[in-house]
């Protein structure tokens, strides 16, 4: 077991960057607002199979993603409304309607426990192991209702949503999962707010339900997913590449199939020159996947309070655009979950980036 004394130190590091993101809570909403016109969000509440927009992108939701509660809720680094935020903007301005959405059913434990321990599995009952995953010491103090109704559960329904993105993508071609991406978590430990490993246990399911063979993970999170690495290694059915910047968290990095480290500051312009050289080696080296599990952090644009990269909303589009459409261009199936983002308007740019997605397949 973790002392969770000694996480303390990190606690306050995520504290004082909520601080500066949010200023409060009032402010974060005011910098942050979406717009106002009601959406059902009753709507994407139950589970349910939704109808593939243009009958190619399959959209996966629900209204219970949203994690938090209280001093949480206020003080994390984390918007916890960037979820329903991009949603709701997507709705708003008719890209899909709530009744196309899939609704996932939690992830179950017998799936967890494809990637996860037991030991680990059973000792999240304890409010303070949570704390310890979310580095959020408010967490330590939750009954045991509200953990498992506002935390716990949040998380297995957004896992379960990265499972529904992956098989209605094997489906239609692009599933992408308003949620979900969470790189961090490992085997026997969740942390940097990760609890399950959501990616991976899609992977191992898939595997065992003989969907798949053959997995590439695309992360491009600002922060390496060394928990998703250390998930998957030494497994060759299964390739990460990531492009993550090189002196942050984690520390130290693991080791993946492809590590690019990038120097503190890059911009657009530089970022896309060598992604668009890194893309093509990741599918040189791993030949033809089965599908393609794709992280699409936006802790890279410039002003990310954990991050240091200067890409710009538009970089992002463009980052993304690149990735979707080179695995359709080969044919492979692509599943998009968000990853991380710290940003006062991180859930604006991941909110363009899937517009565009969509509408480049309207022809």
């Amino acid at each position: 077991m973790v002392d969770f004394r000694k996480t303390l130190a990190v606690n306050l590091r995520w504290a004082i960057a909520a601080a500066s993101v949010c200023a409060g809570f009032g402010v974060l909403l005011a910098g942050c607002s979406v717009p106002v016109s009601p959406v059902a969000l009753t709507e994407v509440l139950l589970p349910r199979s939704g109808h593939p927009v243009y009958g190619k992108v399959a959209i996966v939701y629900a209204k219970d993603y949203r994690i938090g509660a209280g001093r949480m809720e206020r003080l994390h680094a984390f918007d916890m409304r960037k979820n329903e935020r991009i949603y709701r903007a997507l709705v708003d301005r008719n890209m899909f309607a709530p009744g196309d959405v899939f609704v996932p059913d939690e992830i179950s434990r017998k799936q967890l426990l494809r990637v996860h321990t037991s030991e680990y599995l059973d000792s999240l009952e304890d409010p303070q192991v949570v704390a310890m995953c979310l580095e959020a010491p408010s967490a330590a103090s939750l009954t045991a209702d509200d953990l498992e109704s506002k935390v716990l559960r949040p998380f297995r329904l957004a896992s379960g949503g990265t499972l529904l993105a992956a098989r209605e993508a094997l489906k239609f071609g692009i599933g992408i999962n308003i949620g979900g991406g969470y790189l961090h978590a490992k085997p026997s430990s969740g942390e940097a707010f990760c609890i399950y490993a959501d990616v991976p246990v899609a992977i191992r399911q898939l595997q065992k339900e003989g969907r798949i063979r053959k997995a590439l993970v695309i992360d491009l999170n600002a922060h390496q997913g060394h928990g998703t690495i250390t998930c998957l290694r030494n497994d060759p059915d299964t390739y990460t590449f990531s492009m993550h910047e090189a002196d942050i968290y984690p520390i130290p990095k693991a080791v993946g199939d492809q590590d690019v480290a990038l120097p503190a500051g890059i911009d657009d312009e530089a970022y896309m020159n060598l992604l668009s050289q890194q893309l093509p080696l990741a599918f040189e080296r791993f030949g033809a996947p089965d599908i393609v599990f794709y992280v699409a952090g936006c802790d890279s644009a410039k002003g990310d309070s954990l991050a240091h990269l200067s890409m710009t909303h538009a970089g992002i589009v463009e980052r993304d655009r690149m990735v979707i459409n080179t695995c359709r261009e080969k044919e492979v199936p692509v599943v998009m979950t968000l990853g991380s983002g710290f940003g006062r308007d991180a859930w604006r740019a991941q909110y363009l980036s899937i517009r565009q997605i969509i509408s480049s397949q309207r022809e």
